[in-house]
């Protein structure tokens, strides 16, 4: 399994992914999920992948050479595509040149064809953008109804932080951070979601790469959330009420105690008399 989540920000563009793949009780392994393509100057793409290894090994094996019609009638490839949903447009049909070679095959085997990818950067003339590209080939992208980012893997554990705290507006550095205590989250309630992580942040209209970093244990920044986050959860934790049964109200001025909450009562059905 893997964790991988990428925002969409008014400042640029934020990737974060883990790299494990396999968590059992004999083998781990680990193969990096996050793909940098780069003419500088010109482009800046960075697809996320995860889903089943040799499906989205077998999409990337693809990517750099696929061709379709552009949007303006002529062939394209990821490198001379005009605009990024043309290159949402070339992953999706790599998926599905995948799916129609490889997934008869997995299915007599009982393996689903399990692939969710998201493409992101920027083209010379064009806004960022970014898409979350589905196992059918077809996709959606961020920025629509006011959702900022995707997510794909292991969601569940580091969604919550993200939507308290993201927002267009928020500025890069903060936006890193909060991926990374998100990918921290994550790694305290999955096994199967693991260290080193790959996390790219790029500043919109530079069109280059030269924030990119590869985190593993040693990264004294990432040690520091993960030591400092637990800390204070558990200082807000104990700072909140708790709840009573009483009619009691708290007393929330700045500088008084944390005083119980009370709960209103349930109605509740009582056995009939034998």
């Amino acid at each position: 399994m893997t964790y991988c989540v990428a925002m969409r920000l008014n400042a640029g563009l934020v990737f974060l992914s883990d790299s494990r793949t396999n968590a059992g009780m004999d083998q781990i392994s680990t193969f990096r999920k996050m793909t940098v393509y780069e003419k500088e100057g010109d482009r800046v793409l960075v697809l996320l992948s995860a889903g089943n290894l040799a499906i989205t090994q077998a999409v990337k094996q693809l990517l750099s050479s696929e061709t379709i019609e552009g949007s303006d009638g002529e062939p394209c490839t990821i490198w001379t595509a005009n605009s990024m949903f043309d290159v949402a447009r070339i992953v999706g049909s790599c998926v599905r040149k995948v799916h129609a070679r490889d997934a008869d095959a997995l299915k007599r085997h009982g393996i689903d064809f399990n692939c969710s990818l998201i493409i992101g950067g920027q083209i010379d003339g064009e806004t960022m953008r970014l898409f979350n590209v589905y196992a059918a080939g077809n996709f959606v992208e961020a920025g629509i109804d006011g959702v900022c980012y995707f997510q794909i893997g292991e969601s569940k554990y580091g969604k919550p932080v993200i939507d308290r705290v993201v927002t267009p507006q928020t500025p890069l550095q903060e936006a890193a951070k909060c991926a990374l205590i998100s990918m921290d989250s994550t790694l305290k309630s999955n096994l199967s979601v693991g260290l080193p992580l790959d996390l790219m942040v790029y500043e919109a209209g530079s069109l280059k790469v030269d924030k990119l970093i590869h985190i593993d244990e040693s990264n004294a920044y990432f040690r520091m959330i993960r030591t400092t986050w637990g800390q204070r959860l558990r200082q807000v934790f104990d700072s909140i009420p708790e709840p009573t049964w009483s009619g009691e109200q708290p007393d929330l001025a700045a500088g008084a105690p944390a005083q119980p909450q009370a709960m209103n009562p349930l109605s509740k059905i009582s056995a009939p008399n034998a």
